[in-house]
């Protein structure tokens, strides 16, 4: 008798549990539509007002920024499932759905204690300011949150389009500050590899660095001139705020660099 007592009570608890967190989880905005991740008819939950990381699909749990960079890739790449795509820093839900369902898919990380074209893994050790890669070896190349990060973006984008194929798009996300007069460098890189900090020291997180990643720009307007500076690519701002796809929030912009057809 205690025993069933017992059981009883304790199944009462869990009976409370679960009905206030429905009754939390239903408190929430909430909106259908289509996740171009899960590809198939989910839900959009909002958990808090910073869209950015709190505007989950209930599917796949991913958020407005995953789905924004793969809405622009089927939009400006419908193709991209049979192409040669490349991804610089990859993790979560939209290197798995890239992996997934392209066949040529490769991917990369920068790793400090590996030789660079060498594989840690699954990826490949390369450094985004001197690739090992040939010319011409890629259709896509796709950075998530990355150029934020960069030491020396003019040598990162110089790169990548030069393996890039002719006509070929890198398409990427970063924070991005259009209010700013001008892109402010926050750090540089003294001669002897240490660091200058020239603002604030931001850090954000890395999938593979427990200390995080220094944010060593923070773009402005003038970006797209600087792209085409260093690597002859012109660029396209793309934003699709569009809560049927659950795109919402802050820095959801995405950006197509394309290299030109005949270089």
């Amino acid at each position: 008798m205690i025993r069933l007592l017992k059981r009883v009570a304790r199944k009462a608890i869990d009976l409370r549990k679960k009905f206030r967190a429905n009754k939390l989880h239903r408190s929430y905005e909430r909106n259908s539509g289509y996740c171009v991740i899960c590809e198939q008819e989910t839900v959009f939950v909002i958990y808090h007002s910073w869209l950015r990381d709190n505007y989950k699909c209930e599917r796949c749990n991913t958020i407005p920024r995953n789905r924004a960079l793969i809405n622009s890739v089927n939009i400006f790449s419908p193709d991209w499932k049979n192409l040669q795509v490349h991804e610089s820093s990859p993790g979560g839900k939209v290197s798995e759905f890239l992996k997934k369902n392209c066949k040529d898919y490769c991917s990369s990380h920068y790793y400090t204690d590996v030789e660079r074209g060498k594989y840690k893994g699954e990826h490949r050790s390369e450094d985004l300011c001197q690739l090992t890669f040939e010319d011409n070896s890629f259709d896509l190349f796709l950075t998530s949150d990355v150029f934020e990060h960069v030491m020396e973006p003019e040598k990162a984008f110089s790169e990548i389009a030069r393996v890039l194929k002719p006509g070929g798009m890198h398409i990427f996300t970063m924070p991005w500050y259009p209010k700013l007069k001008k892109t402010v460098q926050r750090a540089s890189l003294n001669e002897d590899g240490t660091i200058n900090y020239l603002e604030e020291a931001v850090y954000h997180g890395n999938p593979i660095a427990g200390e995080g990643s220094l944010v060593t720009f923070d773009w402005s307007l003038d970006f797209t001139d600087f792209i085409f500076l260093h690597s002859g690519m012109t660029t396209t701002i793309f934003v699709d705020r569009d809560r049927k796809k659950g795109i919402d929030g802050e820095f959801i912009e995405v950006f197509i660099s394309r290299k030109p057809d005949g270089k």
